[in-house]
């Protein structure tokens, strides 16, 4: 059992237990989640009835419990066995990949993170789970000697997820070219940022496949958001405050789109705990407020950005060719040094994926290697 909480029967009623906790469980939440072959297609896991046009005051006839299954026939004439233990999870509103998706901070210091080496059947590999681990705990996996022809970028997207295409289509060319539309395609350095705070939804993983870099600069740079917003929550709460709570407009402007989006430099889930950071300041607009409210919030931001800024939270490196870089752009922030275009070619290649893409491939992998 999970965490010493037991499912207990008094009198034909199935109660969570645990020395804090006696909560009984509604028949109908039971009868909903028969498995039996025949009520449920086994390929797709797809109900093979539809409980919304069912009356819920079902009961339970009988139950009983042996070993981890509990044996149930509820009044309707459907007997069934459920994994008490898939039940406590659900009660837990625990799966399998929330371990797996927990951050853990990091800053400059870091240097334990593994790189990994491209094969053409790592798709299916055990190899993949590691990188997909590892891309949840610190935010980003690095992979080594991937194609670099053919945009192979693609292909490899696409094995763990679908292409989020954009108005920069469905991948898009890093490298210094005349008359760019954005900052990425000249040979300038790039502060810490995040991709297309404009969007909603903006994209959640980036990733970067480097064909080409001959130059000495061009680095790229990380820095952990959750590290920084963490840290600024902890020691200066009243700017994490006022950066949780104001929404500003991020806007971008190009000859055949109007992209906007309002949102908190640092957005947090309903629980109050960190879900995600929007930092592009060349693209940010804050909306009227009281004067004393913004010397606080402009306070605020140039604190968040010089900790975004600081050499105690970047790590650099440079990406080789065949490097391939996958990103959590709503934790991450990304840059580069400046280059030389005269000393060569610098071309990477990008594209965006979304977070059901590397969920479902986790999942997928997991029931493969039977990994719990």
């Amino acid at each position: 059992m999970l965490n010493f909480m037991k499912i207990e029967l008094d009198n034909n009623k199935v109660f969570f237990r645990d020395e804090n906790l006696n909560e009984e469980i509604h028949p109908f939440w039971l009868r909903e989640r028969v498995e039996n072959i025949e009520l449920l297609d086994q390929k797709t896991q797809q109900r093979l009835f539809d409980p919304s046009t069912m009356e819920s005051d079902v009961i339970i006839k009988s139950a009983i419990i042996e070993k981890d299954l509990l044996n149930i026939t509820f009044s309707d004439g459907i007997e069934t066995k459920i994994d008490i233990n898939k039940i406590i999870r659900e009660f837990k509103n625990s799966n399998s990949i929330s371990k797996i998706k927990e951050k853990v901070k990091w800053t400059s210091s870091l240097n334990d993170v593994k790189k990994f080496n491209f094969h053409e059947t790592i798709y299916e590999s055990i190899e993949m789970h590691e990188l997909l681990e590892s891309f949840y705990k610190y935010g980003f996996a690095i992979l080594k000697n991937v194609p670099t022809h053919d945009n192979y970028l693609i292909k490899f997207a696409n094995s763990v997820g679908s292409v989020r295409r954009t108005n920069f289509g469905e991948h898009f060319n890093v490298s210094s070219k005349p008359n760019p539309n954005d900052l990425a395609y000249t040979p300038l350095p790039l502060a810490p940022h995040t991709d297309n705070p404009y969007r909603n939804p903006v994209p959640c993983i980036q990733i970067l496949h480097c064909i080409e870099n001959e130059v000495t600069g061009g680095l790229s740079t990380l820095v952990d958001g959750y590290t920084v917003t963490e840290d600024l929550k902890k020691n200066f709460p009243e700017y994490y405050e006022i950066l949780t709570k104001v929404k500003v407009k991020f806007k971008f402007i190009d000859k055949d789109v109007i992209l906007e989006d309002w949102s908190e430099l640092i957005e947090l889930d309903e629980n109050k705990n960190f879900k995600q950071v929007r930092f592009s300041p060349r693209l940010d607009y804050v909306p009227v407020l009281k004067k004393e409210e913004l010397d606080l919030y402009y306070k605020a931001r140039k604190k968040l950005s010089d900790l975004y800024n600081s050499d105690f939270y970047r790590i650099e490196f440079k990406l080789m060719s065949g490097d391939l870089i996958m990103m959590d752009n709503y934790r991450l922030l990304h840059g580069r040094t400046e280059f030389n275009p005269n000393e060569g070619k610098r071309f990477l290649q990008g594209c965006y994926i979304e977070y059901d893409s590397t969920d479902s491939k986790l999942r997928h992998l997991q029931r493969k290697f039977n990994i719990n």
